[in-house]
């Protein structure tokens, strides 16, 4: 039977449309979005060519965009050295024991995922809050009183930090629920050879486990890399960048420039700068994944 690829002309008509779609939705945005990156628009009205001088600007005299970024590779590492470690952890206990108790587990697990941003975000502020908040109650509780009234969302020592856990709790199922699926994929017949041969636990997982794994969990750093670049809404939630600019991420940062302060044009270039970064992270990414070995 003849294979319907071998007529070039009819496989490319069936991937023309996916083709089409892709450079509808993806491909134009970003064309538009760099042409008015090189323009000094507010969104509506005149605007004028101004070249590169937004990216320069941004590059050479805009802390706050540095700020953001860094406040997302600080999200970025925290996630996969903290969050996903654990979740990995996690997951091995799951899958473990019986089916239905792990069943439920990772159902309660998985809650504070479904419940939208908006519910979580403002359960946990209304948590740090330092007069009625469960968490200055529980540090009232054991004696920590100079804790509790502290300001957890508006302090500068401790704003960062109280986002980024809130961030780390809202996705901590997803990662579960992704580090489960991948160890559940593994044939059983690999570790029990390996005990069988008198390995440890420790060098099942590590030797074999891990490296088994490894094109899933690559897929799933970058995922997180992506996730962490493009936080928003927990944080204007919580805190809306401040104080000051302490908790500002890049997304965040894009949506006040473009729709508080009408500057379209400047939001543009730090949207093109966005996907470059986050595409550069991912090269770098499958890189690396490339030269430690892993086939994807």
């Amino acid at each position: 039977m003849r294979n319907v690829f071998d007529d070039s002309r009819r496989a490319a008509a069936l991937v023309a449309p996916a083709l089409a779609i892709m450079g509808f939705a993806i491909v134009a945005p970003i064309l538009v979005s760099l042409f008015f990156s090189l323009t000094d628009w507010m969104g509506f009205g005149a605007w004028n060519f101004v070249r590169l001088d937004n990216y320069r600007t941004i590059i050479l005299d805009d802390p706050v965009f540095w700020r953001s970024l860094l406040n997302a590779l600080i999200l970025m590492g925290s996630t996969i050295f903290i969050q996903h470690p654990a979740a990995f952890v996690v997951s091995i206990g799951l899958s473990r024991i019986s089916a239905s108790l792990s069943r439920s587990l990772r159902t309660i697990l998985f809650i504070p995922s479904i419940l939208t941003v908006v519910v979580t975000t403002k359960l946990w502020v209304y948590i740090y809050n330092p007069r009625y908040g469960l968490l200055s109650k529980f540090l009232r509780l054991i004696g920590q009183g100079e804790l509790a009234s502290r300001a957890w969302l508006s302090d500068p020592d401790t704003a960062l930090g109280a986002v980024v856990f809130i961030m780390l709790w809202q996705g901590f199922g997803w990662a579960v629920l992704f580090y489960y699926s991948a160890i559940m994929t593994m044939p059983k017949e690999l570790e029990e050879a390996a005990t069988v041969d008198g390995a440890s636990s420790f060098q099942v997982y590590s030797r074999i486990v891990i490296p088994y794994l490894m094109p899933i969990i690559n897929s799933i750093i970058i995922i997180a890399i992506i996730a962490s670049l493009k936080a928003m809404e927990t944080v204007f939630l919580a805190t809306k960048g401040g104080p000051g600019d302490l908790t500002q991420f890049i997304a965040n940062y894009l949506y006040r420039k473009a729709f508080v302060t009408n500057e379209f044009g400047y939001a543009n270039a730090v949207s093109v700068l966005f996907v470059l970064i986050a595409l550069g992270m991912t090269l770098v990414t499958n890189r690396l994944a490339r030269s430690s070995g892993i086939e994807q």
